[in-house]
């Protein structure tokens, strides 16, 4: 008889994004004539930049040719684009990185979920409130959480409230933890931090020997001075951080799939005699083992995001898609609405009206607005009263939705 992983039973109903789609699809199959406009998941509309996609053709041309041809590539990626994130990404920040420390990965969803398999089943770990779900449920998976109380939290993690009170920004844990999730600009509040708030996380972290799990995937959006880019502008970071970085929002490689992740050598685990390890040593043992890296042409394609063109085109699809986070962020406030976000990130963050639900709100804009956005309960007890909505639409259709919104709700 096989028998299940029971870890996965203890996951709350569907994944967020999934049960989305499902009342989407129930809503347009009772309703055939309605125009949906959807702000919800942050996935791209803009095609991928002329650069990337010559520099695609390219090495798809290469793997055709017998003298050009390549099979496996290495786990951790080619050197030829380790090289240019390291140039490019990093040292303009200060921040020295070795080849051996990036890793070049199909997705920072697929890292984050990943990486927490390098810790032991009984780190306590604490994740901001609300959260990007991928965090929560791939420790849930682990069996690393523990039980679902009633007001939809695990037993064995800590949260971290982002409410108003304290400017959405996470509280330091009242207790010792052992694994921090931190994402900034944030997913789905559009927040940041500032070097000195963020240095305090580092700090926490040293004196607790915790392990910071940094999701950085939306740095380009920044648009503020003084905003830190990198955990790694941070003094000692290196010793306890982790950092996830991504093509997908960057340069519309959503469908394409490429990432990576910076894996300082002096961040430890221990064992249970206190002996350390290297983390860097462990997560190359475990691409190693489990994947087989992302494919010549698509690393190419990556690549050439830092060409020269290819800085120039996708800093106007990030300018493009910032604009429409001011075109939502300003429609939204001028028909009276609380709204976060949309300053340094492509998330809109707003409070529902009159303390309505999170999933009620959802249904109200789609059945009287048709726009889709996300539904702030789906990312934690503290987004309840919340929503969700992001800037990577087209540009008619996010002036589209806003008119919608201002007009008929």
């Amino acid at each position: 008889m096989a028998l299940v992983n029971e870890n996965y039973l203890k996951l709350p109903g569907s994944y967020l994004f999934s049960e989305i789609a499902r009342r989407v699809n129930q809503f347009k199959k009772d309703n055939p004539a309605a125009d949906i406009i959807r702000l919800g998941i942050g996935d791209v509309t803009q095609p991928l930049s002329p650069a990337v996609v010559e520099a695609m053709k390219n090495a798809v041309e290469e793997m055709g040719r017998q003298e050009t041809f390549r099979g496996y590539g290495p786990e951790q990626g080619y050197e030829f684009l380790i090289e240019k994130i390291i140039e490019n990404d990093f040292k303009p920040l200060k921040v020295e990185l070795s080849v051996d420390e990036v890793f070049i990965s199909d997705g920072a969803k697929s890292d984050t979920a990943n990486f927490q398999e390098l810790f032991g089943i009984n780190n306590k770990l604490a994740v901001s409130d609300p959260v990007y779900p991928v965090y929560v449920d791939s420790n849930v998976m682990s069996g690393r959480t523990g039980t679902i109380n009633t007001t939809g939290q695990f037993e064995n993690i800590v949260y971290l409230p982002c409410i108003e009170e304290n400017g959405m920004k996470p509280p330091l844990p009242g207790t010792k933890v052992d694994m921090i999730y931190l994402c900034f600009p944030n997913n789905p509040t559009g927040m940041t931090l500032s070097k000195e708030e963020l240095k305090k996380w580092v700090d926490y972290a040293r004196e607790n020997r915790s392990v910071i799990l940094f999701d950085a995937a939306y740095e380009a959006y920044i648009q503020e001075e003084g905003v830190p880019h990198s955990i790694f502008e941070i003094e000692g970071a290196r010793e306890v951080a982790v950092e996830f970085r991504s093509f997908s929002k960057t340069a519309g490689f959503t469908g394409t799939r490429c990432a990576y992740t910076i894996v300082p050598k002096e961040v430890k685990v221990y064992d249970s005699n206190g002996k350390a390890y290297s983390l860097n040593n462990l997560w190359l043992r475990r691409q190693t083992t489990k994947f087989n890296g992302v494919s010549y042409p698509v690393q190419a394609a990556a690549a050439a995001v830092f060409s020269k063109e290819g800085k120039k085109q996708v800093k106007q699809l990030v300018k493009y898609y910032m604009e429409n986070a001011g075109i939502i962020r300003a429609g939204l406030q001028s028909a009276g609405y609380k709204v976060f976000g949309g300053i340094n990130a492509p998330y809109i963050w707003l409070k529902t009206p009159n303390n309505m639900k999170s999933w009620d709100f959802f249904d109200k804009l789609m059945q009287e607005a048709n726009v889709v956005g996300t539904p702030g309960a789906g990312f934690g007890a503290s987004g309840e009263g919340y929503f969700r909505l992001t800037a990577f639409g087209t540009r008619e259709n996010t002036e589209r939705a806003v008119e919608r919104i201002k007009n008929r709700m």
